[in-house]
């Protein structure tokens, strides 16, 4: 049985924050510990926000502010899955819940071209931030080779409905997308535990 009450009180948390202040750092240096103490533990996600595809990965939304204020979303990295090279266009917080992940970040050179820095490994327990203002562009691969890893995101506005690119690193040249979820349904963060 997963204990969706740190979900919960994570979201609340996040609401909080988000009303406070507007301010990015501020609010980036308030809500990453909190993000910290989420992945800390593993025992709130529901199994079905925890589902690796063969194919691509998957993100699962947990949830949306009404708002559009902020969202929380789980990806679901299998073995060799990863995203194109990317961006966000708003804040982000990344948690690794389970396995690791590997991250390139990149940035814009003269010629237009994208070069992409040394690969960072976040692993269980580690976060890390992402935004036009510290660093948007990047790719992201599950960083084990033999089974799934998963990440928890917190991003400034509801991701899956956020007009984005994705970047040929070579030449610079970007496509806008918008990436959607993979989910149909949010987890219930108010359960009945009381019904038999």
């Amino acid at each position: 049985m997963t204990d969706i009450a740190r979900l919960r009180d994570f979201v609340a948390e996040t609401a909080r924050l988000v009303t406070d202040t507007t301010d990015e750092a501020t609010l980036l240096a308030a809500l990453a510990p909190k993000l910290k103490d989420l992945i800390a533990h593993d025992d709130w996600l529901p199994d079905a926000y925890a589902v690796a595809d063969g194919a691509r990965y998957r993100q699962y939304l947990l949830y949306a502010d009404p708002l559009d204020r902020f969202s929380i979303v789980s990806f679901v990295w299998g073995p060799g899955q990863g995203t194109p090279v990317h961006d966000h266009r708003v804040w982000g917080l990344v948690g690794v819940l389970r396995g690791e992940e590997r991250s390139v970040s990149y940035a814009r050179q003269a010629d237009g071209s994208l070069r992409g820095g040394m690969p960072e490994r976040l692993q269980a327990g580690q976060t890390a931030a992402v935004s036009p203002e510290i660093g948007d562009i990047h790719a992201i691969s599950n960083g084990l080779a033999d089974r799934s890893s998963i990440s928890i995101h917190v991003y400034g506005g509801n991701i899956g409905r956020i007009r984005r690119a994705v970047y040929d690193a070579e030449s610079g040249t970007s496509s806008e997308f918008i990436s959607g979820y993979s989910n149909d349904s949010v987890p219930n963060l108010w359960p009945d535990r009381t019904a038999a």
